[in-house]
């Protein structure tokens, strides 16, 4: 090695070890940056230059140091595992929200008088106490007024299920275009790391952002990647992809309505360009709101539900009207009128009293007289009877609570799972303000040496060049 290529071996040094240094000091800057990873310059040794001997004559030490590479210190296992338990975290989190607003619409369970359960009973409590003296009018009136009561509170318990699946649709609807916003994002972040690496440039910190965006669709649509050789990421949805290098293809919900969905038609998520083809999401928010969304008969928590709800109204108006009105005639008031239909309507949203004036209910056997209580105490026990409406509903509402707690423990160890994921995932890449700072010492350290070794050739030149005929 000539005296001159020492002092190419320092320069080499002095510029390697400088841009460790500003690597480190990006590092230190963004400490407190959420989202970003650290990078680490890495240094490999220049080998020797191959050349005739007449030329020159090698003593076998290298020609000095090159950075090699910035590396972000991303760990593309535990990524992936982040991703996986976010979209399994974003599925149990939408279900165990529904179960807590369903259930907490249903208001059993707190003692209300309120509750369907509370006003069943006061008005079979007034069916008895109409037919303890069918000659007052005034019990009868009660008894209207209670049944009324249990109508109106059928009627709300179906508004307040539709209203959170028309509530829960907007939800999923605003979801999904976020989701083909992202989607945009990422592929622009894909064509701008392609360009800047393709001219040697930095795109650390746009990798930190396409990583947190994919992360964010992970939540939302359960999304998987698929790494290029090229440094862009390809984001895939239910085995499709979404994002494909620097090209997008959009997600939409099909039209759907809560009266539709309780028929028996499921919201499914679908490609905009290909229209009435489910696509099945391996988990995410949106794969939630969708269980929650379905058809009855697909699993539906809120059409599930609704229908059991119709289920009970149905089964309180055929065992009342049955005993009331059927077979004609049996049924008769104080003056001796067959007793009519008590209700009216299908469903709990549709059903109403058919009666409205006192002197119309019938509590009397026709067999015995008018002022018989007979029919009114056998509607009065229908409160006990296996299978009625009191039993329906307190099973429903007992189901209903079974499966908010079992959803929200299936959440909470899904969020424990996610939190010890990102927790790992931070440690790796997050920036040690001590760690970079003990390598901005030890760069400086090496600059300072590469410095000498340069200085101390100089010195060695000005002797040979200047003072040799001294």
């Amino acid at each position: 090695m000539s005296t001159f290529s020492g002092i190419s071996t320092a320069l080499s040094s002095l510029i390697a070890q400088r841009q460790a240094i500003n690597v480190a000091a990006q590092n230190l800057a963004n400490v407190n940056t959420v989202g970003y990873t650290r990078q680490r310059a890495t240094m490999v040794s220049v080998a020797g230059t191959d050349a005739p001997a007449f030329f020159s004559k090698t003593d076998g030490v290298g020609n000095g140091v090159r950075i090699d590479s910035i590396a972000r210190l991303a760990d593309a296992f535990v990524d992936a595992r982040l991703r996986s338990a976010a979209g399994n975290s974003g599925y149990l989190t939408a279900r165990a929200e529904a179960y807590v607003m369903l259930e907490n619409s249903f208001g059993e369970g707190s003692g209300s008088p309120d509750a369907l359960s509370a006003q069943l009973g006061q008005m079979w409590n007034a069916w008895q106490e109409a037919a303890n003296n069918p000659a007052e009018a005034s019990n009868k009136a009660v008894l209207l007024n209670q049944s009324q009561q249990v109508v109106d509170k059928m009627h709300a318990l179906a508004q307040s299920i539709s209203t959170q699946w028309k509530n829960t649709y907007a939800a999923t609807s605003a979801i999904v275009n976020e989701v083909n916003a992202t989607a945009a994002s990422i592929a622009d972040l894909n064509t701008k790391i392609l360009g800047l690496s393709a001219n040697g440039q930095s795109t650390g910190e746009l990798q930190d952002l396409r990583d947190q965006l994919i992360t964010k669709l992970s939540d939302m649509v359960g999304a998987t990647t698929s790494q290029r050789a090229d440094g862009q990421i390809d984001v895939m949805v239910g085995g499709n992809a979404l994002v494909s290098g620097n090209r997008t293809s959009e997600l939409s919900l099909s039209k759907v309505t809560y009266t539709q969905a309780a028929a028996g038609e499921s919201v499914t998520l679908q490609w905009s360009d290909h229209p009435g083809v489910p696509l099945a999401l391996s988990g995410g928010t949106v794969a939630g709101h969708l269980t929650t969304l379905a058809a009855a008969d697909d699993g539906g928590i809120l059409t599930s539900a609704g229908r059991a709800l119709d289920d009970v109204a149905n089964q309180m108006m055929n065992a009342v009207n049955q005993l009331h009105s059927n077979p004609p005639g049996t049924a008769v008031t104080v003056d001796g009128t067959p007793g009519g239909m008590f209700f009216t309507g299908t469903g709990a949203a549709d059903i109403r009293l058919a009666i409205t004036d006192p002197n119309l209910v019938a509590v009397a056997d026709e067999s015995i007289g008018g002022y018989d209580g007979s029919v009114g105490l056998a509607i009065s026990r229908l409160a006990t009877a296996p299978g009625g409406a009191d039993d329906m509903w307190a099973q429903l509402v007992v189901n209903t609570g079974s499966r908010t707690s079992a959803a929200l423990s299936s959440a909470a160890v899904a969020e424990r799972a996610l939190s010890s994921i990102a927790a790992e995932q931070l440690a790796g890449a997050s920036v040690d303000a001590d760690e970079e700072t003990v390598n901005l010492l030890t760069f400086q350290r090496a600059y300072q040496a590469a410095a000498r070794v340069m200085s101390t050739i100089d010195e060695i030149l000005d002797t040979l060049i200047n003072r040799m005929a001294v």
